[in-house]
């Protein structure tokens, strides 16, 4: 992977590899089940959802696309949220920047427009990430917004802000702290185990009782301890007596009620629910030298290719230390946004849909309309290869204008387009079928007749 596309998880393999497991399995004929897999993979026993999860997740199902935002006092530093660990700055020079920390008035509010305006239906800011500074009104450190730079709670103004749009809210939580004395030595050191759990319990606590209904709780981190070190059974108990229709994520060591590969798209199995998280250029906090932007194009295929297998996209964006929302990021969502105004619909009510080959196009369903994003624009004709179901007809879904086509076994060929695209950055053309539309290119392969020799 590149260096500077380092995920949670690789980062880890070099922070904790001095550390000893804290407990191993004594049976050698079967290796212990795992709780979940590293964040990025499939869990290997998916179980289908539980009734409760099915309620507890439906809006969460419906929404598809969702705002990541990492905003802490790294952000006023600019060089990434990890700068702290990566470049070794030690804590006195480090506790500089929560000082120096000063978000401007509304910095939420214009965080919670956008997002609205890209289309998406929920937001996770992070309320602690690896530094440990606090974002909230803690009673349990001065390593807070409340006491250090901003002077006030940044996590009441983001939840404020994320309901006068009409946006689910979420909270980000990072297991692990490295600004914490007892945050490393924790797993040798059982009296530090227990303060610094009773420790993150407490925060959690506080941020699931003061604000009112929180609709997801997303740990991270989990280094050094395992489910039992963290005593997340315990952790999650305390949660959803909190809060009884929350859902959480699966980082803490448990299953959770959703799997979050990272930087990947990864589908479940099984009927389990997953969430593809990723940064907008290469970095989740500010970084102010990072300019390896994706285009409003690849955004939308990668959402596409989320919802066209069961799941959902969070998108991160990193701001400012003021709060402001680097103006690349602006332009990319703005634009995601306009294309999601007129073609949102294929988006949110997505059925799973296996039709997926294709050079230049993506495909998401809904019932038997099966719709063809083409995000390379041929000019001319498009095609589709394998088909199994008769096509009853075919427009450009945004202005609703009927295309000719021919279908035989083999192929739907759709004819008669402009040679550019009508629609940017990519096209919609809305196929309705007879039946749920299905994909059989190795017939294609197997039966296409063939020239002589």
């Amino acid at each position: 992977m590149n260096a500077i596309k380092v995920s949670r998880r690789n980062m880890l393999l070099g922070t904790g590899a001095s550390l000893a497991s804290l407990a191993v399995s004594g049976n050698a004929q079967a290796p212990a089940r795992p709780a979940t897999p590293p964040a990025g993979e499939r869990d290997p026993y998916p179980v289908a959802p539980t009734p409760d999860q099915l309620r507890r997740m439906q809006w969460w199902h419906a929404a598809k696309f969702g705002m990541f935002i990492h905003f802490g006092s790294y952000s006023q530093y600019g060089r990434h949220e990890w700068a702290m660990e990566t470049q070794a700055i030690p804590l006195a020079e480090y506790q500089q920047f929560p000082k120096e920390f000063h978000p401007k008035p509304g910095f939420a509010l214009a965080w919670a427009k956008l997002a609205k305006a890209a289309g998406m239906k929920y937001m996770v800011m992070t309320t602690k990430h690896h530094e440990g500074f606090c974002n909230w009104d803690t009673k349990l450190t001065d390593y807070c917004a409340t006491k250090q730079g901003p002077g006030r709670d940044l996590v009441r103004e983001y939840v404020d802000a994320a309901r006068a749009e009409g946006l689910h809210v979420g909270f980000y939580y990072s297991l692990m702290d490295w600004h914490h004395p007892d945050g490393a030595r924790c797993a040798q050191d059982e009296e530090a185990r227990k303060r610094f759990v009773a420790y993150t319990h407490g925060l959690i606590r506080e941020l699931l009782t003061n604000y009112g209904k929180i609709d997801i709780l997303w740990y991270d981190v989990s280094w050094p301890l395992d489910a039992a070190g963290w005593e997340s059974e315990k952790m999650n108990k305390m949660v959803f007596e909190l809060q009884p229709d929350i859902i959480v994520n699966n980082r803490n060591k448990l299953p959770g009620d959703f799997s979050t590969p990272e930087q990947k798209i990864v589908a479940e199995t099984g009927g389990r629910a997953w969430e593809s998280c990723m940064t907008l250029n290469d970095s989740w906090g500010f970084q102010r030298a990072d300019d390896n932007w994706k285009s409003a194009r690849t955004v939308l295929r990668n959402l596409i290719t989320c919802v066209r297998d069961g799941g959902n996209y969070l998108l991160n964006i990193g701001p400012r230390g003021d709060g402001s929302i680097p103006e690349e990021s602006v332009r990319i969502l703005t634009e995601v946004g306009k294309w999601m105004d007129a073609n949102g619909e294929t988006i949110y009510k997505s059925d799973i849909c296996e039709p997926r080959r294709s050079n230049y196009a993506s495909f998401t369903r809904t019932g038997n309309t099966l719709f063809m994003h083409v995000h390379f624009w041929p000019g001319g004709d498009v095609a589709i290869s394998g088909l199994t179901v008769k096509v009853k007809s075919a427009c450009f879904y945004k202005s609703g204008q009927q295309l000719k086509f021919t279908q035989d076994p083999y192929r739907v060929h759709i004819t008669s387009f402009p040679a550019e695209a009508p629609d940017s950055p990519l096209t919609t053309i809305a196929i309705e079928c007879d039946g749920e539309p299905k994909q059989d290119t190795n017939f294609v392969r197997i039966n296409k007749p063939r020239d002589g020799v």
